[in-house]
């Protein structure tokens, strides 16, 4: 019996040194109940050798990730991101795309389709078709409105589904970004996938980014998830630019009466909360649905309405936050 004790004590000491776990009782309390000290081993190290294993963990993590890498010829790259889907975010980075280019014909503006599973950047640029190849077998972008375009859209049928697991996303994500003949581009607008996942980890840890702008409803809903889109950018050290506010007021065509219908004000009060800067509002409305379901997106189509004005406004608040960023 003592020696059968004896073993159960080695065998638990190995299993803590070797899983470097402090004060865990082995496989659980219902098999070493935490009042059973006698059977605790604490492995207990000194203050040096803790900072050293430190150290060497940050090393390791270091080396696991990846090197950010620019795009050729693309001097700032914009990810326009939401927690949720169906916030507007495509429309958004659509007409932001075309916004920065109306506000300053100078600059040129690229816009890349990051949503891989659920691409609308075809539909809302009115593109359609495969790429061509370059000699350097890089694929030449699809072009409308002076901005070019890329999208898993054009590489799959309308309808067909992309049934993917997590690697081959990735190796899709790569290539729209590294085997693209973008040219030389002053932004490049990344309108990436709802959520917090695998795509946008890996964009953000592959591409150095200027800045992420967050899309989202003023609904409580949508800004719970607009939130962890924050959270999530400033982990991985992108800085947040500011928050739009889409689909802010709806103002009946007949009376012109306005109807708060996802609530009143809630992205700017997340903005606050967040310490961000609130972009701007864009409303519900009629045109913005009609030109974008034409293909025709608003900016472009109907320049002097107050809806291509709020986005030309979040426009110029995103070029403003990227100057003093810069500074």
């Amino acid at each position: 019996m003592v020696k059968l004790h004896d073993s159960y004590k080695r065998l638990l000491q190995i299993y803590t040194l070797s899983s470097n776990i402090i004060g865990t009782p082995l496989l659980g309390s219902r098999f070493v109940p935490a009042h059973q000290n006698r059977h605790e081993i604490r492995f207990k190290t000194s203050g040096a050798g803790e900072r050293a294993l430190q150290e060497r963990q940050r090393q390791h993590m270091a080396r696991g990730l990846p090197k950010q890498k620019p795009i050729a010829g693309v001097k700032e790259v914009i990810v326009v991101a939401s927690g949720k889907g169906g916030v507007g975010k495509s429309t958004t980075a659509v007409n932001l795309a075309l916004g920065l280019m109306a506000n300053d014909q100078s600059k040129s503006v690229g816009l890349l389709d990051a949503d891989v599973y659920g691409p609308s950047v075809p539909k809302l640029m009115n593109l359609k078709g495969n790429p061509e190849l370059t000699d350097k077998n890089l694929m030449r972008p699809l072009v409308n409105f002076g901005i070019p375009c890329m999208s898993m859209g054009f590489l799959v049928e309308e309808v067909a589904p992309i049934v993917w697991r997590g690697l081959m996303v990735m190796s899709a994500i790569e290539k729209l970004v590294r085997q693209v003949d973008w040219g030389n581009l002053d932004y490049l607008v990344i309108d990436m996938p709802p959520g917090t996942g695998d795509v946008q980890l890996s964009i953000t840890q592959n591409i150095p980014i200027a800045g992420a702008v967050i899309v989202s409803t003023p609904q409580d809903i949508a800004l719970l998830d607009a939130r962890r889109g924050a959270e999530m950018f400033r982990k991985v050290n992108v800085p947040v630019l500011g928050l739009v506010q889409n689909m802010s007021v709806f103002q009946c065509p007949k009376c012109n009466h306005q109807t708060h219908i996802f609530g009143l004000d809630g992205a700017k009060e997340l903005a606050q909360t967040l310490g961000v800067e609130m972009l701007g509002d864009i409303p519900l409305h009629l045109n913005i649905r009609e030109t974008s379901d034409k293909g025709q997106p608003v900016v472009v189509s109907s320049p002097d309405s107050p809806e291509a004005e709020a986005y030309r406004r979040v426009a110029a608040a995103v070029v403003r936050r990227l100057a003093e960023h810069l500074r």
